[in-house]
């Protein structure tokens, strides 16, 4: 009498890093960070976490608190050093991610 095949065990994956491989991994490319680093004096606080910061150069930008500054609720007043992240596409905002002093 031949044994029967086992029923409900486990299936080997068809494909090698297994899962479907429906979506591809988005891979960071160092290229892609264009964002400029800056540092400024907080000028005026806005309403709603944003601020006015002038930069070395006496232009003015508006900022708004990153997002890991407003989750730890680091608070930020006027005449603080910050630096700030800047798009090279709009040189009018910015993202304030680190206080100073």
């Amino acid at each position: 009498m031949a044994a029967k095949p086992r029923r409900g065990g486990r299936r080997p994956n068809r494909r090698p890093g297994g899962g479907r491989g429906r979506f591809k991994r988005k891979v960071v490319d160092e290229r892609e960070d264009k964002s400029v680093e800056l540092e400024g004096i907080i000028k005026v606080v806005l309403a709603g976490t944003m601020f006015r910061v002038e930069l070395a150069g006496g232009h003015e930008v508006l900022a708004h608190i990153s997002g890991k500054m407003r989750k730890r609720f680091i608070r930020l007043v006027i005449g603080d050093r910050v630096r700030m992240e800047m798009s090279p596409y709009d040189t009018t905002k910015a993202r304030i991610t680190f206080r100073i002093g």
